[in-house]
């Protein structure tokens, strides 16, 4: 239990917490079979047999988000393969939208576009301040394929403007998160990230899962939440 606290403690200073090699090899082939799209930078993917069952109670992930957040759900995941086909780099940036199931004039919900059909938004703040974005490592990354660069603390801005970004960014500590295959980074939704194309040619495979602990407010819904189990 005093584990737990420690560990919620510092993730709400620092806004991440690693969590190495914290995916069992029979876990991370499920997440393979998820991951199993074109090279590109960014394909959400909609819940499938292999993510339901790497995402289900018995599984790692979800124990392991759940010490941060007990009532986390999924809501999104996206799958992003960097590689020769699809070397891409980010300046530094929030993400702040989410996907519904459909679009539902509610006070507070903005900034509506439709991307492949699905409806996202920008909802409150306090809806992102609760969220997390969850990265799952499927292959080695560090600076030479185009690993991600995060603030870190800098979720404590709140929102920020696109154009101070990187400017806020600058004022804090800059990690470049190096990991394995395995490895977990669990991350304040309003983290300032970037990163930079790859140097070499090698994939870099990572499944993002972002997790919510709130329902939306009626009649808004999460587009594809998935399945209590």
């Amino acid at each position: 239990m005093l584990a737990e606290q420690s560990l919620r403690d510092e993730f709400e200073r620092r806004g991440r917490i690693w969590l190495r090699n914290a995916i069992s090899e029979e876990d991370l082939e499920l997440f393979d079979s998820a991951a199993a799209t074109p090279a590109t930078a960014g394909q959400r993917l909609e819940m499938s047999t292999s993510t339901n069952a790497a995402l289900s109670e018995d599984r790692s992930l979800l124990g392991a988000v759940r010490c941060l957040a007990p009532e986390a759900m999924p809501v999104r995941i996206v799958s992003f393969n960097k590689s020769e086909r699809a070397n891409w780099g980010v300046p530094w940036h929030q993400d702040r939208v989410i996907a519904v199931a459909e679009k539902v004039h509610v006070a507070g919900y903005v900034n509506w576009t439709n991307k492949s059909g699905i409806w996202h938004c920008e909802p409150p703040q306090s809806i992102l301040d609760e969220m997390l974005f969850v990265r799952v490592h499927l292959d080695d990354t560090d600076q030479r394929n185009g690993a991600m660069h995060i603030a870190v603390g800098s979720h404590a801005e709140g929102i920020v403007p696109s154009a101070k970004a990187e400017d806020v960014a600058e004022t804090y500590p800059i990690e470049t998160c190096a990991a394995k295959r395995g490895d977990v980074l669990i991350l304040k939704m309003l983290t300032l990230h970037s990163s930079k194309p790859a140097k070499v040619q090698s994939g870099r495979r990572v499944l993002r899962i972002d997790f919510s602990s709130s329902q939306l407010p009626s009649p808004l819904s999460w587009h594809g939440r998935a399945t209590e189990n």
